[in-house]
């Protein structure tokens, strides 16, 4: 069994954003992948950003510069 680790998840309203957030994140060399919405949390799309919680405000801030829109950004052990 893997071991569980506190990460941090980035949820977004649509499909496309999430998309766009692969991509920007590909394009720039930040750290994550997408992943499912674990459930714990709700989204709109389903679909989530998965990173190491240190990178938070680095991830935080190009999406926002980038324009993509986010639902949210939890800490939570997965």
């Amino acid at each position: 069994m893997r071991e569980k680790k506190l990460w941090l998840i980035i949820t977004f309203h649509t499909t496309t954003a999430a998309m766009a957030m692969e991509s920007l994140c590909t394009e720039k060399g930040l750290p994550g992948r997408l992943i499912p919405v674990p459930r714990e949390i709700t989204a709109g799309c389903g679909m989530s950003w998965r990173a190491p919680v240190e990178n938070k405000k680095e991830l935080i801030e190009a999406a926002e510069q980038a324009g993509i829109a986010t639902d949210g950004a939890y800490e939570i052990v997965i």
